[in-house]
């Protein structure tokens, strides 16, 4: 029997040995490598140059962030133009998916940008000046609002409310700062940046801090890069790589302000009022509205309060100003409980899961303003502001960084494209488009801002209404604008972030799939 299990034993460890020996030599267990359609090359295979295609992934939400599905809907007005501003004319648009923050920037998340600036910049006081808030925003002339001054910012109590005195530079150079300290910690985990790149950086290493763009155009300027020992990517010698490039899909695509549309539309949340919406694949979703918001809310869509029964009903929906006098109701049954802007995540969220896109504060969006863009723009991707550049090169065609403002972090320099560059295209022929069919010569439109209009290139829209507006403004069909350089109690902002991949999700397909059999053909009866 001894001797039985003896050889028995014997055999096995033959055996595993022979299967470890395969695998190792590329043999019998050996995963085939993908293959080009166009080519016949094996894609990874260091006898064919090792190009590397990374598997089909579609991007996650980064922090704070959440998926909005995409359509078509009707942007502008849904509401009497009671301020007869005839700025937001009803149009049908479509907006692609895309994410979107859950709530609104709040002060401890500003506070942390504002640490790093204070650490990274040490000894620069230009750089925090620029960066920080406005908190004199808060000051009226025939009102008591110092505390606010001093404590709204900083305060504990105050952590999860809104970042207000923003300005929309400000808010745009925030966007910045997070997509490069995301990607960042993406490139720490996965071992293409030294594990202690962050440290390192917040003792004083002011421009030379890591960017996104500077890694992916011109890594020679990042410091602490790292070339991980085992790594799916490789050279074309087979060794793994040590940079990584957009198209390996570990970088995030950054964060930004939202478009005006994307706002908009992102508000509605008209997920919740189709009646029959796909949910998983497989299965089939109707093209229905139920009904027509006319604020964020998908519960008595026309209305401010709560029409449900319970403890909540009759309650106020929203964060806003009710009359003259009226900031928050009568002690003991205060009405939204909120004197000033509110916690971030306070009221129901809408269809998509955001809180407060009607009231709290109202958010700056990435669209320059103009009352007649919604009669102008493009039916898909609407969007307002858009001047073209291109990264500069010097005499010896290196890339150079930008010493142009204070809080450029390692940013490449950028220039102005040509209109003689582009004067052949058909797209498009000028490179600041901003004033485009409002605002150029073409259009003989001028906007004498200071003399006869309060417009001009640096208005920027604002959206979704206050804490201290009065309802009117909660729409997020309503518009008004603000100069880029100023800031207000009344104002914050979300960041967004452009989605690639089926339009529905991730777990969709996208497009439908039909599968092989031909439009006109006909299962054969058995």
């Amino acid at each position: 029997m001894l001797k039985l299990l003896s050889g028995k034993s014997l055999f096995l460890v033959t055996a595993a040995a022979l299967s470890l020996s395969a695998c190792k030599n590329g043999g019998l267990f050996k995963k085939k490598p993908s293959k080009s359609s166009t080519t016949g090359w094996n894609y990874d295979d260091k006898n064919m140059g090792n190009f590397h295609v990374a598997k089909v992934k579609y991007p996650k939400a980064g922090p704070g962030l959440v998926f909005v599905q995409g359509g078509s809907f009707v942007m502008g007005a849904k509401d009497e133009d009671v301020m007869g501003d005839w700025n937001n004319v009803p149009r049908r648009v479509t907006v692609p998916s895309f994410f979107i923050d859950e709530t609104e920037v709040a002060n401890v998340h500003y506070r942390e940008y504002l640490y790093w600036l204070e650490n990274t910049f040490s000894g620069d006081t230009s750089v925090m000046r620029k960066a920080l808030p406005d908190t004199l925003v808060w000051r009226e002339e025939l009102a008591y609002n110092e505390p606010y001054v001093e404590y709204y910012f900083r305060y504990p109590s105050y952590n999860y409310y809104p970042v207000v005195g923003v300005n929309w530079q400000q808010a745009h150079d925030f966007c910045i700062w997070r997509t490069d300290r995301v990607n960042e910690l993406n490139l720490i985990q996965k071992g293409y940046l030294k594990k202690d790149a962050a440290k390192k950086e917040m003792k004083g290493a002011g421009a030379d801090a890591f960017n996104t763009e500077t890694y992916l155009m011109a890594p020679d300027l990042i410091q602490s890069k790292n070339k991980p020992k085992k790594s799916d990517l490789k050279d074309v010698n087979g060794k793994p790589r040590g940079l990584v490039k957009m198209d390996d899909g570990i970088l995030n695509m950054g964060y930004r302000l939202p478009t005006e549309a994307e706002w908009e539309y992102a508000a509605y949340g008209i997920f919740a009022q189709n009646p029959s919406p796909r949910k998983k694949e497989g299965k089939s979703g109707e093209e229905l509205l139920s009904n027509q918001q006319i604020y964020s809310w998908s519960n008595n869509p026309n209305g401010l309060r709560d029409n449900r029964r319970g403890s909540w009903q009759g309650k106020f929906l929203a964060n806003f100003k009710r009359g003259s006098g009226d900031n928050m109701g009568v002690a003991g049954g205060l009405n939204d409980r909120a004197a000033i802007p509110g916690n971030i995540k306070s009221f129901y969220p809408n269809a998509f899961g955001l809180y407060n896109m009607s009231g709290n504060v109202s958010e700056w969006v990435g669209d320059v303003y103009r009352a007649q863009t919604s009669l102008d723009g493009q039916d898909f991707n609407y969007y307002r502001g858009n001047k073209f550049q291109r990264y500069y090169k010097n005499s010896a065609g290196e890339y150079q960084k930008d010493s142009v403002g204070a809080t450029e972090v390692n940013r490449l320099k950028k220039v102005d494209i040509s209109d003689d560059e582009v004067k052949n295209r058909s797209n498009y022929q000028k490179n600041n488009v901003i004033n485009y069919l409002d605002g150029d010569s073409a259009s003989g439109v001028y906007y004498g801002y200071g003399v006869s209009s309060l417009v001009n290139d640096q208005s920027r829209v604002i959206k979704g209404g206050s804490w201290n507006d009065r309802p009117y403004w909660l729409s997020p069909g309503a518009r008004r604008f603000m100069q880029e350089d100023q800031a207000s109690s009344t104002v914050g902002f979300r960041c967004a972030q452009t989605y690639l991949g089926p339009p529905e999700g991730p777990g969709f397909k996208e497009g439908n799939i039909f599968g092989s059999r031909k439009q006109n053909s006909r299962k054969k009866k058995k």
